[in-house]
């Protein structure tokens, strides 16, 4: 009886994933369409430019950004740049050369410098060693919050103690309260991966997200600290559980207040919808990779895996099948009783 039960509830299954899987393409872009880490209409042409080994672009780009205090812009563009130039610099090395001492080339440089450390076996010393040119991105442009992200970043590979990291967040703030990029920084710091706990992360977020501006991304930091426990792998409470779902819950109404296929909040999108998967909220994931469009993104996919595009594709189908599987045979989509007969 067991036996023919489980081959029941196997066979219904089945059968709503055939009947309700296609339907559920709908507003879902084609596989082939969706691109990974794409840039936004600005940064396009400057990385087209350093592609042919041109900085003018780049150069105007970020000029633009510091002169209107355009801080979460620059922090993105400085990153996509400084990723671009760890495989082709030829461009920021005669932009280097040309202006040494611009505050723009000097920012992109020091991303580059910390980001190659990083990726050494003697990751400590040469950081440590890079620390003067943080000092010298930071005091030529003294409002910008972006050379103090790249600190805090750096105190985190140079094992900085909580005092020397709770004075560079003080001048990280001073110069942008609300910047996400500062805020993402210090939530690594603190998570239980490196120098805090899953707790304080949560704490340090949740506070964060309570004080941030309206529509700001700094809302989607507690969905982070989320994302890191369900990372860990360790056994959780029911309350931990509940503090997972409430700061993804936070995260669909941030969300929610961006049109659809908007790149500015695809990697919230994107963490949104990996958290969501991981509790079963299928529903409520599928309606992210609606949101999120063509903009798929390497965080948080390249955490589990090295094609976090596959990775996004896979995940998406799945809660295609996972929102098929769940729908009743006579439930949304199914034809009449009349159409039937």
């Amino acid at each position: 009886m067991v036996r023919t039960m489980s081959l029941l509830r196997a066979l219904i299954r089945t059968a709503r994933m055939i009947r309700h899987t296609p339907r559920l393409t709908d507003g879902l872009v084609p596989d082939e369409a969706v691109l990974l880490d794409a840039p936004d209409e600005r940064l396009g042409p400057a990385l087209v430019a350093a592609a042919v080994g041109e900085y003018d672009t780049a150069a105007k780009l970020l000029a633009t950004t510091r002169e209107s205090a355009e801080w979460e812009n620059r922090d993105r563009y400085v990153k996509r740049l400084a990723a671009f130039a760890q495989k082709r610099d030829e461009w920021l090395t005669d932009w280097l050369k040309s202006s040494p001492r611009d505050s723009d080339a000097l920012v992109v440089k020091t991303e580059l410098a910390v980001r190659r450390a990083w990726e050494s076996p003697a990751r400590p010393e040469q950081l440590r060693e890079i620390g003067p040119l943080i000092d010298a991105a930071a005091q030529s442009e003294p409002n910008d919050p972006v050379p103090w992200r790249i600190a805090l970043d750096h105190a985190r590979g140079t094992h900085a103690t909580h005092t020397a990291f709770e004075s560079l967040w003080e001048q990280a703030i001073r110069r942008s309260s609300h910047h996400y990029g500062c805020h993402v920084a210090a939530l690594k710091y603190l998570s239980a991966q490196w120098y805090g706990s899953h707790r304080e992360c949560f704490d340090f977020a949740e506070q964060a997200a309570a004080d941030a501006l309206p529509g700001s991304l700094v809302q989607a930091l507690p969905v982070r600290a989320a994302f890191a426990q369900l990372l860990g792998g360790e056994a959780r409470t029911s309350v931990q559980d509940d503090r997972i779902d409430a700061a993804a819950d936070l995260a669909v109404t941030l969300s929610g207040a961006y049109e659809a296929a908007d790149p500015w909040p695809a990697e919230v999108r994107n963490l949104l919808a990996y958290v969501l998967v991981a509790r079963g909220r299928w529903e409520e994931s599928l309606a992210q990779f609606r949101l999120i469009g063509p903009y798929a993104t390497s965080f948080p996919w390249s955490s589990v895996t090295e094609d976090p595009l596959g990775q996004f594709l896979q995940a998406r189908d799945g809660v295609r099948i996972e929102v098929a599987s769940g729908t009743p045979l006579r439930g949304p989509g199914a034809p009449p009783a009349a159409a039937r007969s």
